[in-house]
């Protein structure tokens, strides 16, 4: 099928048939025609539909639901969800019974390709996840529902997990839940994290992670760094009965935050430190990685060592930026200024990172979208 594209008076002409668009419509649709074939997320849609502009992600949803009624008087034209990364262009044109792509049925390309985005996952490559996410149409293969979430999530796709009808909000709290820990008040946090531990309101692994390793940070952030101390050793039973080799990384690192902010001595912070940077030669996480940099600053910071402490947070951030975990970087922050409100650094340094994580907090929508997110937790709480 051929278009053809009026950019003077916004209409679309395919079959005899000519449709009138609003301007941003048109936009929208002459991007895609002209890379049809090509899957594009939102937040590639609003840097090439909407340049200059400050839309929010949930712009893109609202006209591609309108161009996908308007064009539906045209046979076989559409636009695709590419579920976990966002929207094509389809055509008409190919030979009836025939699949563009048969290997998409393929369950063995499916086990591989979810054992490749796995991998990636592990080792905190979000820009390979996003990247093998945006080619499932040229490559032939179809992400499971429960990958679509993470890619949300890997790439701050706040609004999309907040107002969703595509999954559940049970398959969304967990990822939810994380951007509400990490964005307010460490103990009001501490008290949610409590409540939802207590009622059990996750699925069986969520609830595991919350329960040996989410809380041990808002533990010690909230000022009871001496309760994470304690529940570490549950937290490395846990670890190792279940065989989760690849939770040891984060759990050393966050190990050593606790003893750090509980004013552990020398001699533990050390052992910690060694260990950390042993289990990184062998995993050499990405997001592991930068963490470890960041809280690295954090001890520095302690000795009041301000321009190496300084490197070294700038290290961890920008190696953080280049996983494009999105979430990560946000929770870095986050461990930064509220470790700084507990041991003040000169006032240039601690204001620094705090421009920085309000820079963060607006880029990923937290401002905006805060009160929904309480409003939802509120109400999660009082129904259960």
């Amino acid at each position: 099928m051929q278009l053809e594209l009026d950019g003077s008076e916004y209409t679309v002409t395919a079959g005899g048939i000519t449709i009138t668009l609003l301007p941003k419509e048109f936009a929208l649709l002459q991007f895609l025609y002209r890379n049809r074939g090509r899957t594009f997320s939102r937040e590639q849609l609003l840097d090439h539909v909407w340049p200059l502009e400050y839309p929010v992600e949930r712009t893109v949803d609202d006209h591609i639901y309108r161009l996908r009624k308007k064009l539906a008087v045209l046979s076989g034209l559409g636009i695709r969800t590419v579920r976990g990364f966002g929207y094509s262009l389809t055509l008409p044109g190919t030979p009836a019974g025939v699949m563009i792509n048969p290997t998409t049925n393929d369950l063995e390309l499916r086990e591989t390709m979810r054992g490749v985005f796995s991998k990636f996952h592990v080792y905190g490559q979000g820009k390979s996840m996003l990247t093998l996410a945006r080619q499932q149409d040229i490559l032939g293969f179809e992400l499971d529902p429960e990958y679509s979430m993470v890619i949300h999530f890997v790439q701050g796709d706040l609004d999309w997990l907040l107002h969703t009808e595509e999954v559940p909000l049970k398959d969304r709290l967990f990822y939810l839940l994380l951007y509400h820990f990490f964005s307010g008040d460490p103990k009001e946090r501490l008290a949610y994290c409590e409540q939802i531990i207590e009622r059990q309101l996750l699925y069986p692994e969520y609830q595991l992670e919350l329960e040996i390793l989410t809380i041990l940070d808002l533990f010690t952030l909230a000022g009871q760094p001496e309760r994470a101390v304690e529940r570490l050793e549950h937290s490395y039973q846990v670890i190792a009965e279940l065989g989760y080799e690849n939770f040891i990384p984060v759990t050393l690192i966050t190990e050593l935050f606790v003893h750090l902010v509980a004013g552990t001595g020398d001699d533990k912070l050390n052992r910690v430190d060694e260990a950390i940077a042993a289990v990184l030669q062998e995993k050499p996480f990405l997001r592991e990685i930068g963490s470890y940099k960041v809280v690295k600053g954090l001890w520095s910071l302690r000795l009041e060592h301000w321009q190496e402490s300084e490197n070294l947070l700038d290290e961890g951030l920008q190696v953080l930026e280049m996983s494009e975990f999105v979430p990560l970087r946000l929770y870095a922050l986050y461990r930064i200024v509220h470790f700084c409100r507990m041991f003040p650094p000169s006032k240039k340094l601690q204001r620094k990172y705090e421009d920085l994580f309000a820079l963060e907090l607006e880029q990923s929508g937290l401002n905006r979208m805060e009160k929904p997110l309480e409003h939802l937790m509120q109400q999660l709480l009082k129904s259960l």
